[in-house]
């Protein structure tokens, strides 16, 4: 695959920058453990995985999305019988994932260096949550400054990686997205004609599982470093 006529390249946050799911698996397993006497680890997990999928068009995603439907599932699953100290321990655990350390992958820092010193490219991270948590976990990366423009967006649709494509002056056939979601980050844009590097991370959301094939437009990675080789 030929890089020639890229000239954006848009980086996923979440488990492409900086490590995200685990911490969100970690309070899941915690959360299962308060809901043990309702039901089984995998019974619970699947409950609010129902729940979550329920909210999604109205809460979109993120940790206060999150939050909002372990609370509404612990109070289903237990048919109201959980207490009001047991809610505010599972309203903390929520809380806690906003504050995750967001110390950015392997890697990272040097390629997102290595690139801008480029000064072919323009870089934007393109990522969907919620604006605060995302912008403070982007801060607390210390990675800020390698980019030019930061997108937070309720959700990647073709329609949103169009608008970010209008935003700098670009074709979609000059876009390359950088991301571990085959589903979210690169599916779109391989449909909608532009370029994508699939770099999978070592967890998986279930929301984000999807099928995968090859593509002209594709790059697949290992590790993000392995994008220099393509950009020079």
């Amino acid at each position: 695959m030929t890089t020639d006529n890229i000239r954006l390249i848009a980086f996923d946050a979440d488990d492409t920058l900086w490590d995200c799911q685990s911490h969100f698996e970690a309070v899941e397993r915690q959360y299962c453990e308060i809901l043990a006497p309702w039901g089984d680890a995998a019974t619970v997990s699947a409950r609010l995985f129902e729940v979550e999928t329920r909210n999604m068009p109205q809460l979109g995603y993120g940790s206060k999305a999150f939050t909002l439907s372990l609370v509404e599932n612990a109070v289903e699953m237990s048919r109201g019988g959980i207490s009001a100290t047991q809610l505010l321990q599972i309203q903390r655990l929520g809380r806690s994932l906003l504050n995750i350390p967001a110390t950015p992958l392997p890697g990272v820092e040097s390629t997102l260096r290595t690139i801008r010193a480029m000064a072919r490219y323009k870089m934007v991270v393109f990522t969907k949550g919620e604006i605060l948590d995302q912008e403070n976990k982007l801060i607390r990366s210390g990675l800020w400054d390698y980019f030019d423009r930061v997108e937070v967006v309720s959700d990647k649709t073709p329609r949103q990686y169009r608008e970010l494509c209008c935003t700098f002056g670009i074709g979609i056939d000059q876009l390359l997205m950088v991301g571990n979601s085959f589903k979210s980050d690169i599916a779109p844009v391989l449909q909608l004609g532009g370029y994508a590097a699939h770099i999978p991370f070592e967890v998986q959301w279930a929301h984000e599982k999807t099928e995968e094939y090859d593509h002209p437009h594709l790059l697949r990675l290992s590790h993000i470093s392995q994008l220099i080789d393509y950009m020079n």
